[in-house]
């Protein structure tokens, strides 16, 4: 009886010695398959120097730093500015190799005239990189506070605009078979305020998934930058406050009752508590570009920010049910709601 039971513990150990080398083979393959996913991320195109990249929204924030920051590492940068103002002070801190551009994104024959002039001076080579940036807040306020012109603006610029700066520039982009960068915004992937400013950057993520698709034939990649929340002109909080007290002031006397008359200073003071948000230095959205552009093998999403990969893009992959929890927590309690 004991030569059976031993062949028994035997026969029964040889499958454990082989699952442990199987095991050890799979975790020593996804540490080489980590190795090269990170590797792969840092392979750098060469010669950016005789690459033209054309960037929107470069009076300031991070267009500008993005142009300044592409002109010192060789790129030929085409800035284009909304103000001669912003094109100026751009020209002064840069090289000669960096051109300015007067353009409205929201005007089409000004983005039509401006694609001309950009082809005229690629010529043969094409277009690099077209970074979409130019963006604005428009009104940030409940929805039952705002009119259908309320909305027009933020998704006449960030959408439209984006659009048609991508559409006239395309051919040209995909004679270099080079990059496109489309900004959006965590506001892209949560509604974290009511206004025109989310629909947009919602609808610039449909955007830009669709034109990646179409794109990948011909050898175009298509990135999208995701930021969180940034110190820039764009989210000024004393213009956003301006623009709520001049709606409030225009508001019904059921709503202002419903909402109460401190109802704005109760909101300031829930800001104040998420200061620990913002983030300070642009850097780290201009370093998202610079991966677009230089990487042999760009990503197809970039969070920007500490506030966006922790909390944001994490937060828009959760139930619904949670986000209304967490976000809800952020806003001003009604004076009234009942007052219908």
């Amino acid at each position: 009886m004991g030569t059976p039971s031993s062949f028994i513990i035997q026969e029964r150990s040889v499958p454990i010695t082989h699952r442990g080398k199987m095991l050890f083979w799979v975790l020593g393959l996804l540490i080489l398959c980590g190795f090269l996913w990170t590797r792969k991320g840092k392979l750098k195109i060469a010669d950016i120097t005789d690459k033209y990249i054309f960037i929107t929204g470069c009076d300031s924030g991070f267009g500008n730093l993005a142009a300044r920051t592409f002109d010192k590492k060789g790129f030929h940068v085409i800035a284009a500015c909304l103000t001669e103002s912003g094109s100026t002070a751009l020209k002064a801190e840069t090289s000669e190799r960096l051109r300015t551009v007067l353009l409205d994104v929201t005007d089409p024959e000004n983005v039509k005239r401006t694609a001309q002039w950009v082809k005229n001076q690629v010529g043969e080579k094409g277009l690099w990189g077209l970074i979409n940036n130019a963006g604005v807040p428009g009104v940030l306020a409940p929805t039952d506070w705002l009119t259908l012109e309320d909305y027009r603006e933020p998704i006449e610029v960030n959408l439209f605009g984006l659009i048609s700066v991508t559409l006239n520039m395309l051919p040209l982009v995909k004679k270099a078979q080079g990059r496109v960068i489309n900004v959006s915004s965590v506001g892209g992937r949560l509604a974290i305020v009511g206004g025109g400013y989310t629909p947009s950057k919602y609808a610039v993520e449909g955007f830009n998934d669709s034109l990646r698709r179409d794109m990948k034939a011909f050898g175009v990649h298509v990135s999208c930058i995701e930021p969180g929340l940034f110190k820039t002109n764009l989210a000024d909080p004393v213009k956003a406050i301006e623009k709520k007290l001049a709606i409030w002031e225009q508001l019904s006397p059921d709503i202002k009752q419903q909402y109460g008359e401190g109802y704005i200073e109760k909101s300031l003071d829930k800001l104040k508590g998420n200061k620990s948000y913002v983030n300070m230095d642009l850097s780290p959205v201009v370093e998202c570009m610079d991966h677009a552009l230089t990487s042999v093998f760009p990503k197809t999403h970039y969070a920007a920010g500490k506030d966006a990969k922790i909390f944001w893009i994490p937060l828009s992959h959760m139930p619904a049910v949670l986000q209304d929890f967490l976000l809800l927590k952020q806003k001003a309690e009604l004076a009234n709601p009942k007052a219908v």
